[in-house]
């Protein structure tokens, strides 16, 4: 099974200091979806692994989240794109729970769920904390330079990432890359 594995905000859709807490504050980044699309038509499963911790914080509710992620299949659909299964962590930072990121506790749930071995598939994230979840279950990570790490362009990259990690623009920079690999 060919399955890449994308944080949400940040990376497929515009992040927020306030958090994204609605459908009309989940926007797309340009490109995005079609990237997804993209991966999909390559034959690729995509799944997306999240922490929303304005669940745990009484910022939104689960409609609330249900609703953002049906506007996000909803846009998806219209663009030929689809994903599979979304995994997030509805706890906040003080919970210390397995599921929040940097912790692997949804990539665990992942492979439980697909009965796959993680190793060498691809995670994709907009920070250090979403690729070190996934290296510590031997996914190969992939950072891209929007949401929490678009003030890298063109500096040093944060310190903390996982070795090997390669560096693209954008999600549709990362699907040309699956894609053309």
């Amino acid at each position: 099974m060919k399955l890449c594995i994308l944080d949400r905000d940040g990376t497929i859709n515009e992040d927020s200091a306030d958090y994204v807490k609605s459908p009309a504050e989940w926007l797309p980044l340009p490109g995005a979806l079609e990237a997804i699309a993209r991966i999909n038509h390559a034959g690729w499963h995509v799944v997306v692994v999240t922490n929303q911790s304005g669940l745990g914080r009484g910022l939104f509710d689960v409609s609330a989240l249900n609703a953002m992620h049906a506007k996000m299949h909803d846009m998806l659909s219209a663009v030929g794109g689809r994903v599979d299964a979304i995994f997030y962590c509805p706890h906040a930072p003080e919970d210390n729970c397995h599921c929040r990121k940097p912790a692997p506790g949804l990539y665990e749930q992942i492979a439980d769920r697909y009965g796959v071995d993680l190793k060498g598939m691809p995670t994709v994230g907009d920070s250090v904390r979403d690729l070190v979840a996934g290296t510590t279950v031997g996914c190969a990570p992939h950072l891209v330079l929007t949401g929490k790490s678009a003030g890298y362009r063109g500096r040093a990259l944060p310190e903390g990432l996982p070795q090997g990690t390669m560096v693209h623009e954008d999600l549709p920079a990362f699907a040309h890359y699956l894609v053309n690999r």
